[in-house]
């Protein structure tokens, strides 16, 4: 049965307020949040380092504020509609701003870096969300996500089973019907000026194991060849006159 703490409602899937039920779990490591943890610092690799004068970071979706530890030397913004995961992330350091991701509260170009972790996957208006992503984005910034492809893989190992184990999604957070297509996904990014890169993303299998053993409190996750299940997407939004 999948797992399910009895002090947690059940919820329908993808319902917001299950973040505002686990508020209190974004930084345990072996909570349900653990695996968004290895996310986080993987999703952070491919961030460009901050320019000597600063420069500043939308971290769209930001929840907990789990990217916080991993970049340095921008002025991080957060958007969420969690009061309760926006409250833990401004704890962190994070200047949290509750907004639709499909309507951000923020002028064109004004971000160097843009980063949407995460919630692609929970979006019912993934267009507009791109769409205002790449629009905050300044020409020559740099657009950063992670998200699941829509495939029956996907289904199967993050939902089936994955709602099942430690360190798998916790019950009913994703609904498989807002799963991305990652050629969607890089036509939408093209409608915005960015040339997407995607590759696929797993967790090392030696430390998952270590992990589900209690041996070790994070897991690697490295690239593979296969979109199957989840990817990361980098691109630089080209300059207008380009």
């Amino acid at each position: 049965m999948p797992r399910q703490s009895p002090s947690v409602p059940r919820r329908a899937r993808n319902d917001l307020r299950q973040y505002d039920d686990l508020a209190h779990t974004w930084w345990d490591p072996f909570g349900p949040f653990c695996s968004l943890h290895w996310l986080a610092r993987s999703r952070a690799r491919l961030v460009p380092a901050a320019p000597p004068e600063g420069g500043r970071l939308l971290d769209v979706g930001c929840g907990g504020g789990l990217l916080a530890p991993h970049v340095h030397g921008y002025e991080h913004v957060g958007v969420d509609l969690s009061d309760a995961g926006l409250a833990v992330a401004a704890d962190h350091g994070i200047e949290a701003v509750k907004a639709d991701a499909a309507d951000l509260p923020f002028d064109d170009a004004s971000f160097d870096v843009v980063v949407a972790g995460e919630i692609l996957e929970h979006v019912t208006d993934l267009d507009g969300t791109v769409a205002e992503a790449l629009r905050v984005l300044r020409p020559g910034g740099t657009f950063v996500c992670d998200t699941i492809n829509d495939t029956l893989l996907a289904r199967i190992v993050l939902v089936t089973l994955g709602e099942r184990v430690h360190g798998g999604p916790p019950p009913a957070c994703h609904d498989p019907a807002l799963f991305v297509d990652p050629r969607r996904l890089q036509r939408l990014c093209a409608a915005g000026g960015v040339d997407l890169d995607v590759h696929g993303i797993r967790p090392q299998p030696l430390r998952f194991a270590a992990f589900a053993l209690g041996r070790r409190t994070t897991v690697e996750m490295v690239r593979t060849r296969s979109l199957a299940t989840v990817y990361q997407g980098v691109g630089v939004k080209a300059n207008a006159a380009s």
